[in-house]
């Protein structure tokens, strides 16, 4: 049977139907795939996160700074670093620069191993012993014809007894006035110069630094005792005597004894600023001397007789000597503070004037 002009089209528009459901639901879809297909593009921002990090990256350069060179104030000595004597130039300080140690054995030691005594060792022309004299003393008179060098007499302004002393040169009375080693030569012996060579040590022995023209008595009270043994009667000194004893020995590099640098310590805490002997300790320099003084003019002859010729001055005779004055030997010279001797004082002996120069014990 025939079907009729709408049942035919029922198909049509049942597939209509069909379509027009199906339509909606494709385009849902796109749009999620849509979405899908675009979900890299929208997390861009969170793969970009590196390039925004790039500031972070840089910090090291902005750190440069921290390695550049270091800083004027960090240049600066350590505060706790001690200072050395020359920066301060006194005597505490120095102290503090001095090694520490005991007393080595004396074994060994012999006044010779210290040189000639009272040699030249400047080349002035005159021995060490009378350059400390004419130093120290005042009011000196020197012998002539010894070009300046040979005190015969003068005075002395003792800075161990703080009393004025006379010096008269001769056997019985050339001790009152000794030339006293500072630092005595045996405490150096003991205290690193055992190990020097006999050039340093004849260096030292007649160093004007280490020697002082002083009471005699006192001097051979001092022996070889250091400052925890011996210190000047004269409290005033002290302090100068303490800081000379520290120049020497920092001068030379020996040690300091516990005991010693102790004593040292309590010395200088009455004087803290006490400084090191500057360059007066330095030998005077022996000159020529001036021509001795010729005898004066005859004065013009009157018109009728001339006048008398003026002896010229005679030196006077060296003192007798006193009955039974000799000395065993040249230790005995010294110990008695004579040396050195010459030909026609009192003392004098051939044997004592090994090379016949005329000078015994020099």
């Amino acid at each position: 049977m025939p079907s009729s002009p709408a049942a035919r089209a029922l198909p049509w528009l049942l597939a209509a139907a069909v379509l027009s459901a199906c339509a909606p639901a494709s385009s849902t879809a796109a749009p999620a795939a849509s979405a899908a297909s675009s979900a890299p593009t929208t997390s861009a921002p969170a793969t970009s996160t590196p390039t925004s990090a790039v500031p972070t990256s840089a910090t090291p350069t902005s750190e440069a700074p921290t390695t550049a060179p270091t800083s004027a104030a960090a240049l600066q000595p350590d505060p706790a670093e001690p200072p050395t004597a020359g920066e301060t130039g006194t005597a505490a300080a120095a102290l503090a620069g001095l090694a520490v140690a005991g007393r080595a054995p004396k074994t060994g030691y012999d006044r010779d191993a210290f040189g000639q005594a009272w040699a030249d060792v400047d080349r002035n022309g005159c021995d060490t012993r009378n350059d400390v004299l004419r130093r120290d003393l005042t009011a000196v008179q020197v012998r002539p014809g010894t070009q300046g060098c040979v005190v015969l007499t003068g005075t002395l302004a003792d800075p161990y007894s703080g009393t004025a002393i006379a010096f008269v040169r001769g056997a019985a009375t050339s001790s009152a006035v000794q030339v006293d080693h500072v630092v005595a030569l045996s405490d150096a012996w003991q205290t690193g110069a055992q190990g020097w060579d006999t050039a340093t040590r004849t260096a030292f022995a007649n160093d004007p630094l280490e020697l002082l023209a002083v009471d005699g008595p006192l001097n051979q009270r001092k022996g070889d005792g250091d400052a925890a043994t011996w210190l000047p009667p004269a409290k005033g000194f002290r302090c100068a005597y303490v800081a000379r004893q520290i120049a020497v020995k920092a001068r030379y590099g020996l040690w300091v004894k516990p005991a010693e640098r102790d004593a040292m310590d309590r010395v200088l805490a009455g004087c803290p600023g006490q400084p090191l002997p500057g360059s007066d300790t330095a030998a005077p320099v022996v000159r020529t001397a001036a021509p001795e003084p010729a005898a004066p003019s005859p004065v013009a002859p009157a018109p009728v007789a001339p006048a008398p010729v003026v002896p010229a001055p005679v030196e006077p005779a060296p003192q007798p000597a006193a009955a039974g004055v000799s000395y065993a030997n040249c230790a005995a010279v010294r110990a008695a503070g004579a040396a050195p001797l010459h030909r026609g004082e009192p003392g004098y002996a051939a044997k004592l004037d090994r090379d016949d120069d005329g000078i015994a014990c020099e």
